[in-house]
């Protein structure tokens, strides 16, 4: 069998690796790769492999960095199926037709600031309609149901505790009569946290493909999480501004609804507006509320005493465009949760833009930003940025709260490792992580004894053997 490593490798974005066996070639993802607008593109839009080639692909779950290249794979030629579980599926069908309704509309505002300098207009990568044809080719499985998908290759997907049907993906291959498992993480969840079951546990292995976005670093105790976003919130409304959540609208919008929810009933903040202002946000709210199969033990009772644990009585979706403008306005505290999540396209640029530079203001970071991103510059707390091509001054408060993470930190990924059988565990490698995150892992797994453990590079091919 040959690995190929193509994307989310020494990165965190644009995930995609593909497995030749027996001259059948298996695309595990399909992510878009998000950095630098021109790199961006060019990666996107020109896939490293012919899609012709591609036999069968395995979606981990519906992240854009796993899953929004999927609608350019398939007008470049791909006709096999999709596999995913039944609420990937589900959340891809808004998710990727969100993905291309973004780029149509970011190009047609970019588009008009090239005109106006005498430049070219740009084509989207794909768009809604691509999305929406591309959700033909998917094929739903439920968890812990095995699905045959090439001669001699089977797929049994798994909970993986990241976002609504996020799967650790296993493959069972016979090659040439000699039996292989391969397990793939995907993105790896952590134990404890609200709303989903914990990831599955894995005794045996022979390949293992992990994650490592929190690589040498630890997440805060989650049981502290709501105290720091109640003083965040609290602080905020004492300087009279407005809290802005740049938030993906999958898994980390439903998390934050969830706390601020319970933090009103507690009294914790006072009753302020809130705003969820992405319509991906409200379509994927419903997707979870029809998928409770996905739920942990504590969501699932809750749900028997409540109509909606998403939901309260000051919390607005906003849908339309005008209504998304009308927060402009705003003069009162209020809380703004928009995507995307790294701050890199969609309304929450719109949002920066008009509150970035009042230092009533808190941008609220929940979640990982990836190198070359406006919310890894956010972080990092640049004196100023640009958003659409200008300029802007950063005086609002930047407060970042990494428990909310659905990755697994360095501890949590070790003790998730640390189950599998070294003695048959052959070849480890050690995927979607920027380099540092992934070479304080590797360090940090040295100790359980693997025979083999790899931070493959991008494009780098590795043949493995039975």
């Amino acid at each position: 069998m040959e690995i190929q490593f193509f994307g989310g490798v020494q990165s965190v974005t644009g995930t995609m690796h593909v497995l030749t066996i027996r001259g059948q070639k298996i695309l595990l993802d399909c992510g878009l790769y998000q950095g630098k607008r021109d790199e961006s593109f060019q990666r996107n839009r020109e896939l490293p492999f012919d899609a012709r080639s591609i036999n069968a692909m395995v979606l981990s779950h519906a992240h854009i960095d796993h899953s929004g290249n999927i609608p350019q794979l398939v007008k470049l030629g791909y006709s096999g199926p999709v596999y995913c579980t039944h609420a990937t599926r589900d959340l891809c069908s808004i998710m990727l037709q969100d993905a291309g309704h973004i780029q149509e509309k970011d190009v047609e505002f970019v588009n008009k600031k090239r005109v106006r300098s005498g430049m070219k207009p740009v084509m989207p990568l794909y768009t809604a309609h691509d999305a929406l044809k591309a959700m033909n080719q998917f094929i739903s499985v439920g968890y812990e149901r095995t699905m045959p998908i090439a001669d001699g290759v089977s797929v049994t997907f798994f909970d993986a505790g990241h976002i609504l049907g996020s799967a650790i993906t296993r493959l069972d291959i016979n090659d040439d009569g000699k039996p292989l498992t391969l397990i793939f993480s995907g993105d790896l969840g952590r134990p404890g946290m609200p709303i989903l079951r914990d990831p599955t546990i894995f005794q045996e292995a022979d390949i293992l493909f992990t994650e490592s976005t929190y690589g040498g670093r630890f997440h805060d105790d989650y049981s502290t999480v709501n105290q720091k976003l109640a003083q965040a919130v609290n602080d905020t409304i004492q300087r009279g501004g407005k809290i802005i959540i740049p938030a993906f609208s999958v898994g980390r919008t439903q998390e934050i609804v969830f706390a601020l929810h319970q933090l009103t009933l507690a009294g914790e903040i006072p009753e302020i507006p809130v705003f969820v202002d992405s319509p991906l946000s409200v379509n994927a709210t419903a997707v979870f509320r029809a998928h409770p199969e996905c739920y942990d033990e504590e969501t699932a009772e809750l749900l028997e005493r409540t109509d909606d644990v998403f939901g309260f009585r000051k919390l607005h979706y906003v849908e339309t465009v005008e209504e998304s403008k009308k927060l402009n306005d705003l003069r009162q505290p209020s809380i703004i949760i928009s995507a995307s999540g790294m701050c890199e396209a969609g309304r929450i640029l719109h949002h920066l833009r008009n509150n970035i530079e009042d230092e009533r203001n808190t941008i609220l970071i929940v979640g990982f930003m990836a190198e070359n991103t406006l919310g890894r510059r956010l972080v990092e707390q640049e004196p100023s940025v640009r958003i659409f091509g200008e300029e802007f001054r950063l005086a609002a408060q930047v407060v970042k709260l990494n428990a909310f993470s659905a990755h697994a930190d360095h501890r949590e990924l070790i003790q998730w490792i640390s189950h599998f059988d070294r003695e048959k565990l052959d070849h480890l490698f050690i995927l979607h992580g920027e380099l540092t995150g992934s070479e304080a892992l590797a360090q940090g797994l040295a100790s359980l004894g693997l025979k083999e453990v790899r931070i493959p590079e991008r494009g780098e091919s590795v043949e493995v053997h039975a």
